[in-house]
């Protein structure tokens, strides 16, 4: 993707099945647990690099002993940051005279990061400071250890002010007004009455420090998530860890945010992507399950699992910018996606080059997207042997066709170079955009000047600022004939609230495109058209059950006019080669990711009602002039 856009978050969690001397004993560390987390949180750090967090809990420890252990960090490679802290733990226990680093006992006694299980999180902020403090974990501290709660997950909530509301009239006063705050209130809130529930249940018959321990073994986490989660409006995956050693994982209702897990009788794992379960574990993919959306992953102290409702299931909507930006290639399932987006593109890349092939060169905007464009480039072979098989059975060429026929190939260039980062904090405006313009470098004097057509595949176009002010003129440098530019993505119209960082729609350049569109239509009128829209958002701005009535706009225009006016956006001032902007169609995106169906920001078809009040608040904020965001 040529412009970055950023999502919360990544997660990865372990739980030792076993007492920690087995695997001292059978891998021959004290370390297994924390190599296996640090190659899961390695294999996603695509999914956050502003923070990391990586939380332990010894099971079974003494009184007095300290059983939580918690590092986070903000610094520049922030995995490699923390798990330097915590190898410098066991560095530091190596000069005491009783270091015994094969005896489990002794580790879990003396050091922290000892423990069965393991959290570990990796953050992109998407809003706010990126501080320590919005690092996850979250830890809610008490003397009981059934009442702690560590808290960790991929999640954006849309009704933060109903939940900080709902928490008022529990009679707490929380410290800030946010979802991760809110959210591990609120589930703290009933692991403290179902601790209460049991407690009260035996406080006539057993001692305190009796009940201490049936209240381990006997709370009933799916009603304490049950109780909790009913009144979340929005995407997560959130892991959670009690802490006498039980713990938890949730996905939302339709499966928005995803969770894998492996299951064996040494570890039960859970990952954001299914890659960094194989990589760290080298177990087969088809081992590596979803967490059912709407269900919970609850593993009790003893390390026994149940996947359990705790929500009612609803429509599956999972995230399709998983597959075609987020979640890494490397997964067998999102390569062939991907490529299948690529090969889908054909007949409008045909259409968009009038068939010249002979007189086209195919490349790509780096780095993702180059998958996509090996679909692209297969999808071109297989229309080729087509046409290859239709002349030779029906058009009967002579000797010298035939043998042209056959050796033509599309031709494939490198020509977008991802070459450096540069910094532009003390440049004005103008030298700025040269500056920005230099980040991408390109390949000459393999460009037939004035004849050429150049077919560039992206990932998907989201704001157009580094088509317009950096690729396109350089692209325009090579002096080809037409330029055209294909995304693997359809246009993006709508703000996501589940978890991605794009909550403003001024920012997109489809509907920049929009409304220009208006403008052609109406004139002078184009304001009372917004005005309208406007005003039906107001009447209805406190119904829990909003449409979404910025779709209304987009309906008045094809898709294909809407990319025209996008091409015209993007075009900079002076370039001199023919333009055309090409996107996926919301039909092929379905087609090629299945189980992946949520497509929101392209169709405005939000999975959850919270999403429809978004967008209306983002048009509201958009006609006031407000720079916020809409949840």
């Amino acid at each position: 993707m040529s412009e970055q856009i950023k999502h919360e978050c990544g997660i990865a969690k372990i739980r030792l099945r076993k007492p920690l001397q087995y695997y001292i004993d059978k891998y021959g560390t004290p370390a297994y647990a924390i190599n296996k987390l640090y190659i899961m949180m390695q294999k996603q750090a695509n999914r956050g690099q502003d923070g990391v967090g990586v939380a332990n809990i010894k099971i079974g420890v003494e009184p007095g002993t300290r059983y939580i252990s918690r590092y986070r960090t903000i610094k520049a490679q922030p995995i490699t940051d923390i798990f330097g802290k915590i190898g410098r733990k066991f560095e530091k226990a190596k000069k005491k005279s009783d270091y015994n680093p094969k005896d489990a006992q002794w580790l879990k006694d003396n050091m922290g990061f000892t423990g069965e299980l393991w959290m570990g999180h990796l953050r992109y902020g998407t809003h706010g400071k990126n501080s320590i403090e919005s690092c996850h974990p979250f830890l809610r501290q008490n003397n009981w250890r059934s009442r702690n709660l560590v808290l960790a997950g991929n999640f954006n909530m849309t009704n933060v002010d109903e939940l900080f509301d709902l928490l008022l009239s529990l009679g707490q006063h929380p410290k800030e007004k946010t979802d991760t705050v809110t959210v591990m209130e609120k589930i703290g809130h009933f692991i403290d009455e179902e601790n209460q529930r049991v407690f009260d249940k035996y406080k006539n018959k057993k001692s305190n420090e009796e009940i201490t321990h049936i209240i381990e073994n006997e709370m009933n986490i799916q009603r304490v998530l049950k109780r909790s989660f009913k009144d979340f409006d929005g995407g997560y995956a959130m892991v959670g860890l009690l802490g006498h050693g039980a713990s938890f994982v949730v996905r939302d209702p339709n499966g928005i945010r995803p969770a894998f897990k492996y299951i064996d009788d040494e570890v039960i794992v859970v990952a954001s992507e299914k890659q960094a379960i194989k990589a760290a574990f080298n177990v087969n993919y088809s081992d590596i399950t979803e967490v059912e959306p709407g269900h919970a992953l609850i593993v009790d102290k003893a390390g026994d699992w149940e996947e359990v409702p705790i929500m009612k299931k609803r429509e599956l909507k999972a995230c399709s910018f998983e597959r075609i930006y987020f979640s890494k290639g490397t997964d067998p399932d999102i390569y062939q996606e991907r490529k299948e987006l690529g090969r889908l593109l054909i007949p409008q890349i045909l259409k968009a080059v009038n068939f010249d092939l002979k007189n086209t060169v195919f490349s790509y905007i780096p780095n993702t997207a180059e998958i996509s464009f090996l679909g692209m480039m297969r999808g071109l072979d297989e229309y080729l042997l087509e046409k290859r098989k239709d002349v030779i059975i029906d058009g009967k060429p002579d000797i010298d066709g035939i043998e042209e026929l056959l050796s033509f190939q599309p031709r494939v260039e490198k020509l977008v170079i991802k070459d450096a980062k540069l910094r532009t904090f003390i440049a004005d405006d103008e030298t700025r955009d040269e500056l920005v313009a230099s980040v991408y470098d390109t390949t000459y004097e393999v460009i037939r000047k004035g004849i050429d057509t150049l077919v560039v595949i992206d990932d998907s176009i989201v704001r157009g600022t580094t088509l317009e002010k950096s690729i396109l003129k350089m692209l325009d440098m090579l002096e080809p004939k037409k330029i055209v530019i294909v995304s693997s993505a359809p246009q993006i119209r709508y703000p996501d609230c589940y978890g991605i960082d794009m909550s403003k729609v001024k920012e997109f350049v489809a509907f920049r495109a929009l409304l220009l569109l208006l403008k052609e239509k109406y004139g002078e009128d184009d304001q009372d058209e917004l005005e309208n829209t406007y005003h039906k958002i107001l009447a209805n701005i406190n119904s829990p059950e909003q449409s979404n009535y910025v779709q209304e706009l987009y309906d008045q225009f094809s898709a294909d006019e809407i990319s025209a006016k996008i091409t015209q956006i993007v075009r900079p001032e002076g370039m001199k080669a023919e333009l055309e902007v090409v996107y996926q169609t919301v039909e092929n995106l379905h087609k090629a990711c299945p189980g992946n169906l949520g497509d929101w920001y392209f169709t405005g078809n939000y999975p959850t009602p919270g999403g429809n009040r978004v967008v209306n608040k983002a048009f509201l904020n958009f006609m006031e002039g407000k720079e916020i965001r809409a949840y």
